[in-house]
């Protein structure tokens, strides 16, 4: 079995100039394949309760759902460090419910690491699951599980007050002891402040190439969920379509009686059936 990648080879990654690839899961098979396709690191981001579970945000997603997923994709993933999301309402209560939960993330659901939304307000809870011997990664700029208060998916950062307080929630994160930090949806120049001026890597999703890392969600890089795209997401391929096209086509050979043909279907050697047919003809009506 190969290595499983650490928060030290993380940290060594980005102290060498070489970008790191995130990518988020749901399940064995996503699990899977991400792992195999050489990711260093896998999230099974709370973004799962809509490209998976069909809810309208992140915020229904609760620790049951968290952990019954992360159980499927450390299953399928090998290498690539696994990082769970602790969801809403999971750490924002008190120190005590951060440290309870986090926990439950690395035991129950097997993963690494756990990764925790949120800047200077929530240092103190993002210190307490630190100071518990569990690693941290941050995240800041826009934070979905917040999206009520921001007013929605939206670009965050784009005036110089909101660019500084970014900077101070990006500083706040690292003296909390996490050792590397999501930037989400942020102007890339503000991206590039942020990574210059931290030592733990950042890792970019919507925020420029200076970042240290990029992370996609998988859904949205395979053409998968088709709710919304957002700019910053990439289409490698269109497999929802292909799906759909293989759907609609098996439809239409089971209606049209032209599925199953005699290669996918069993048989049974003559002589036993006729023997069968005999017994029931014994057998009567």
């Amino acid at each position: 079995m190969a290595k499983r990648v650490g928060v030290g080879d993380i940290r060594d990654k980005a102290a060498a100039g070489e970008p790191i690839v995130m990518v988020s899961a749901t399940d064995f098979p996503s699990g899977q394949l991400v792992d195999r396709s050489g990711a260093d690191l896998i999230l099974v981001g709370d973004s799962l309760g809509m490209t998976a579970l069909g809810y309208d945000s992140t915020v229904p997603v609760t620790m049951e759902e968290m952990i019954h997923h992360s159980k499927a994709v450390v299953r399928g993933a090998e290498r690539a460090m696994i990082v769970g999301d602790m969801p809403f309402g999971a750490y924002h209560e008190s120190e005590a419910a951060a440290i309870r939960n986090a926990v439950r993330l690395l035991k129950e659901g097997g993963v690494d690491v756990v990764k925790m939304e949120g800047g200077e307000e929530v240092v103190p809870k993002l210190k307490a699951v630190v100071d518990a011997g569990i690693p941290v990664m941050g995240h800041i700029g826009l934070t979905p599980q917040l999206i009520s208060k921001l007013g929605g998916f939206k670009v965050q950062g784009k005036n110089a007050a909101a660019g500084v307080q970014l900077i101070r929630d990006a500083l706040a994160v690292q003296e909390a002891g996490c050792f590397s930090v999501v930037v989400e949806a942020v102007p890339d120049r503000i991206a590039a402040l942020i990574t210059d001026r931290l030592t733990i890597p950042t890792i970019g999703i919507g925020a420029g190439i200076q970042c240290d890392g990029q992370i996609l969600i998988f859904h949205d890089l395979i053409g998968m969920f088709d709710r919304f795209t957002p700019k910053f997401a990439k289409r490698y391929a269109e497999v929802g379509a292909t799906v759909l096209s293989a759907l609609e086509q098996y439809r239409t050979e089971v209606v049209e009686r032209q599925f199953p043909t005699p290669e996918h279907s069993y048989t049974m050697k003559d002589e036993e059936y006729e023997a069968l047919v005999a017994e029931l003809d014994k057998a009567g009506p």
